[in-house]
């Protein structure tokens, strides 16, 4: 058995909704379907995830939101005619729509994330509509009735363990297409919580972990994912097949086609993922599968960078002396619910790697303040302009001169490299430049490792 995920360019309109059906129906193994919200259909195009956040506000700000919600309609409404739905049927999912104002929540957070939830709700709703008006026999689950019972925030929810027990006991019969929603889960209370934007590739997960698929097939945009970002480097090589490791690492700095969070309940269920591309199907995408027994086809699988870092950098003499002295400033940041992605020191020094979309310039202000109060470094500086490169492969593991590989062509760059880290596991290799120098470094270490 596959589940199959279709991100929103690939369900944006009538005429992607077919292609989708499609490739459901092209394989039997294919039981499974989960749903994003409708996509861009051009580049002056509005999601309907992002339709649904500007009805929240509206809500919440006591403004006028017809037209908003009338523009949302519309977008269901021009797929359902694709299809000939009758009006009636589509009647239900209007009126859900514009119920929603009107439903009881525990605050406003919790409103917005109900809000977002309904653009996979209803699409997935109406893939189901669909598949009925075309003969196929085809169930719309919602978490639920499946049972994705999720914590955390409303708008940043994890899946609970109680949820794998839950689809365990899922009845369905082997003849049915099963149409879930994408994105979110129920909190214990009963509330809709979405997963991180994006989330729909960690629904289809939860769900080929729980439901014990044989292979996790995600359709998307693109042919599959490329040793480099295509907007950096000239036709990149396809990676034909890759570890969760590998995958993971490549997300954490910026590989955008498959959600990293979506990697643990695959790795926690074996499950291999298929990244294809819907326009073309019969293309073989990229494969992620496990590490054990993976040969390496390459030294570097891929190399990638982000540009959305920034640092913390103290200088301090004899800070290796003071026994808890990392322990006082990770005190700081956790008061401030704040994690670091990198610590590289030194005997008087200590650089702090942070994600500059989890803090803002006034909570800049605060933690210097705090570090310079608490700790009274030497110096404390703020960097705001670091771009963090990863360089991964299963194939660096067990070879020598990988660093001096990397480095030589960086060098003949004249880019200055202040940080580097290599990776516990062998397979990452992190380099830190300047936000100016990111992309040329991307190049320069691709050329070397995949031009010839």
């Amino acid at each position: 058995m596959k589940v199959v995920k279709f991100g929103g360019s690939s369900l944006a309109d009538g005429q992607h909704f077919a292609q989708a059906i499609n490739i459901i129906t092209a394989d039997p193994q294919r039981r499974v379907i989960v749903t994003s919200a409708p996509g861009k259909r051009n580049s002056d195009d509005i999601k309907v995830t992002d339709l649904l956040i500007r009805y929240a506000k509206q809500v919440l700000a006591n403004e006028d939101y017809q037209e908003t919600v009338d523009q949302i309609i519309d977008r269901y409404t021009a797929i359902a005619n694709y299809f000939d739905v009758p009006s009636e049927k589509l009647q239900p999912l209007v009126d859900r729509l514009k119920e929603l104002p009107s439903w009881r929540f525990p605050n406003d957070s919790y409103l917005m994330a109900a809000f977002k939830a309904h653009g996979e709700h209803l699409n997935a709703n109406l893939m189901a509509i669909v598949l009925q008006q075309l003969g196929y026999e085809a169930r719309f689950v919602t978490p639920e009735e499946a049972g994705i019972r999720v914590t955390g925030t409303p708008n940043n929810a994890t899946v609970t363990p109680e949820t794998y027990t839950l689809l365990d006991h899922f009845s369905f019969n082997d003849s049915e297409l099963l149409v879930f929603p994408g994105f979110y889960g129920i909190t214990l209370a009963g509330h809709i919580a979405t997963f991180s934007r994006g989330g729909s590739d960690i629904t289809g997960a939860i769900l080929a972990r729980g439901l014990h698929a044989d292979l996790y097939e995600n359709f998307t945009d693109v042919d599959a994912i490329y040793a480099a970002n295509p907007q950096v480097v000239d036709h990149p090589q396809a990676i034909s097949k890759m570890t969760y490791r590998e995958m993971r690492e490549l997300s954490y700095a910026g590989f955008s086609v498959f959600h990293d969070e979506a990697l643990i309940p695959a790795i926690q269920g074996n499950v291999p993922i298929n990244v294809k591309n819907t326009q073309h199907p019969e293309k073989p995408g990229t494969l992620i599968v496990p590490d054990k027994g993976f040969q390496p086809a390459d030294i570097v699988t891929g190399v990638v960078s982000g540009k959305h870092f920034a640092a913390i950098y103290l200088h301090k003499y004899l800070l290796n002396k003071e026994a808890g002295f990392t322990l006082r400033i990770l005190n700081i940041l956790a008061r401030h619910d704040i994690s670091y992605e990198h610590m590289p020191s030194g005997i008087d020094d200590i650089t702090i790697i942070l994600d500059k979309n989890q803090i803002d310039d006034e909570m800049v202000d605060v933690i210097c303040n705090e570090i310079q109060e608490e700790i009274n470094p030497d110096q404390l500086e703020w960097i705001d302009n670091y771009a963090i490169t990863m360089v991964v492969g299963e194939g660096m593991r067990n070879r020598t001169g990988v660093i001096n590989d990397i480095l030589e062509p960086l060098t003949e760059e004249n880019i200055a490299v202040p940080i580097i880290n290599q990776g516990a596991s062998r397979i990452s290799i992190m380099i830190g430049t300047y936000v100016k120098d990111a992309d040329k470094a991307v190049q320069a270490i691709y050329h070397r490792f995949f031009a010839n």
